[in-house]
Parts: structure tokens; C-alpha cells; sequence
């Protein structure tokens, strides 16, 4: 006859399960301890203000004592009827496909040009580099100087240049003027992508493109499946950060030219600045407030989910 077996099923023991709730729970006060003050911060100056934007958009409200005359969505029928809010749309636009189309290639193609074996590619580094130092408000004023009608180094240089030319008022031309703003942030911002572009190129190896060199492929062939793949993440992050912040332009286009020549330059921060607290219109002008928040959280919303998701996957592209 055998024996039968004996299950022997372990004892919990009290004071060890004490003791591990005491750690969990001295581990979750401590990782709250750090975070509090930054939650504290984050909560104060960004999620608070964005509820009082939301109230304020609400009212017609000109900065004086507490909001009182309510107008519910009225403040945002009269943006979108609005026919110099389209216009600051437009000329937006207009600037974000701008800097897509010129300045972030540019970008590119010049840190390829000086990003490899060039020599004193450091020097090359910082001119490029050192207009992004400059604040927005020196850029604007150096930028004024430049388009001088009377005395400006373009109208200067192009005269001499060019027989027969004629001095432009490059800010005082409706035609011209948004094109000359573009050139001044292309000036003071592709440094940054170049920069941004030169530090991915140098990760690439270059075993992978002399071996597709070996096999055949020529040089466009080279940067359009080896290294144009290899430096995607930072490509889709150059295009996220211009879209971004061609949406939130303001300093430069209002310096130099106030939104004007007759609203020709208006952007939408420029738009909300001049029909919103110079009007005494804060009700109003937190309401395009409101829409240009929204319209740059939706697309980094739309654009981190379905665009940059694999790179915050780890994936390679």
C-alpha cells in the first residue's frame, strides 16, 4: 500500500506581507514627492490658463474688472465670418508650406553639402548656425535695416548688382512683403534643421552606402534608399517642429511690419494680437486664442499618432 503524497501549501507569513505594503507604499509617497512640483507647475501655467481661455473666450470682455456680458459662441462666428481672420489663415498657410517646400530641403541639402568630410565644416557649423542665436526681436530689427528702402543693404546690393534695378519697399509692397518675412525665418531657422539634419547624417555608417555604391547604386539612388531612410526620425521631427512653429509665428512678422501693409502680412498670432488686446477685445482675442491652440494640439495630436509613432516605438524606418 503507498503512502499518499501531502501537499504542503506555504504559509503566508504577516509581517513579510507588512513589510512589502510598507515599501510599495514608502516607494509611492517618494515617486509622488518628486512629482508634485512639477505637476504643480504644469497645472498652474499650462492647464489652468487653458481653462481661462476657454471662459474667456466666452464673453465680450475688454481686460477691465471680471468678465460679465456673456456671448456664448458669438466670439467664434465672428472669427470664421471674419473676412481678415481668413486672410491671416491664408498668409499662415502659406508659411508653413513655405517652410516645408524651401527652407527644410535647403536645410537638408546643405547639411549633406558640409556635413560630411568638408573642410572647416565646424566654421561652415557656426555661421549657419548663429542667426538661430539671435532673439527674434534682434532678428526683426537687423532685418529692418536690410529692407531700407532708402539705404538698405538688399535694395543696395541688387543696384549695384543689377543695372536698371529699381529700390523696392520690400516691406511696404503687398505683393512682396509676406515673401520677404518668409525669407527672414528661413534666415534665422534652417540653421537649426542643418544642424539638427548634419548631427543624423554623422550616425549613418558609411559602410551601408559604399556597399550600395559597390552594388551599383548611384549617388541619388544612395540618398534616396539609404540615407534619406536612415535619418527618417529626424526628418519627421524637422517637420513637425516647422509646422509648429510657422502656426505660431508672431515676433518677426509684427516687428517688421505691424501685419500690415493693409493686413497683406497678417498671420494668425499677428491677427489675435491686433483685433484681440490692442482692440481691448480680450474676449475676443482669447477666442483666436482658443482656435490656434486648437488647431496646433489637433495636428500635434494627429501627427505624433499617426506620423512619429514608430519612432517612439523604437522602429527603424
Amino acid at each position: 500500500m503507498s503512502v499518499p503524497r501531502l501537499r504542503i501549501l506555504p504559509r503566508e507569513i504577516p509581517h513579510l506581507k507588512n513589510e512589502l505594503t510598507r515599501r510599495n507604499a514608502s516607494q509611492a509617497l517618494l515617486i509622488g514627492a518628486f512629482l508634485l512640483p512639477g505637476t504643480i507647475i504644469y497645472v498652474l501655467f499650462l492647464i489652468w490658463p487653458i481653462i481661462q481661455a476657454l471662459y474667456f473666450s466666452l464673453f465680450n470682455w475688454n481686460g477691465l474688472g471680471p468678465p460679465k456680458d456673456f456671448v456664448g459662441l458669438d466670439n467664434f462666428t465672428h472669427i470664421l465670418n471674419d473676412a481678415i481672420f481668413r486672410l491671416a489663415v491664408t498668409h499662415t498657410f502659406a508659411i508653413v508650406s513655405l517652410s516645408l517646400v524651401i527652407q527644410l530641403p535647403l536645410a537638408l541639402i546643405l547639411a549633406i553639402m558640409i556635413g560630411r568630410k568638408l573642410p572647416g565644416r565646424a566654421f561652415f557649423r557656426i555661421i549657419f548656425f548663429l542667426p538661430f542665436v539671435f532673439s527674434e526681436i534682434v532678428t526683426a530689427i537687423i532685418w529692418s535695416f536690410v529692407y531700407a528702402h532708402d539705404g538698405g543693404l538688399a535694395n543696395t546690393v541688387l543696384t549695384t548688382l543689377i543695372p536698371g534695378f529699381q529700390a523696392q519697399s520690400w516691406l511696404g509692397n503687398r505683393d512682396i512683403a509676406l515673401l520677404a518675412i518668409f525669407a527672414v525665418i528661413t534666415w534665422k531657422y534652417f540653421g537649426l534643421h542643418m544642424i539638427l539634419y548634419m548631427a543624423a547624417l554623422q550616425q549613418v555608417p558609411p559602410e551601408i552606402e559604399e556597399a550600395a555604391r559597390i552594388d551599383g547604386a548611384n549617388e541619388v539612388q544612395v540618398l534616396r534608399f539609404i540615407t534619406f531612410p536612415s535619418i527618417g526620425t529626424t526628418i519627421r521631427l524637422t517637420v513637425y517642429l516647422s509646422v509648429v512653429g510657422s502656426l505660431n509665428q508672431f515676433v518677426l512678422t509684427w516687428v517688421l511690419t505691424l501685419g500690415g501693409p493693409a493686413n497683406a502680412t497678417h498671420l494668425i498670432a499677428t491677427y489675435m494680437y491686433r483685433f484681440g488686446p490692442l482692440a481691448f477685445k480680450y474676449g475676443y482675442g482669447t477666442a483666436v486664442a482658443v482656435v490656434l491652440f486648437s488647431a496646433a494640439f489637433v495636428f500635434s495630436v494627429l501627427y505624433q499618432r499617426f506620423v512619429m509613432r514608430q519612432d517612439y516605438a523604437g522602429e527603424v524606418s
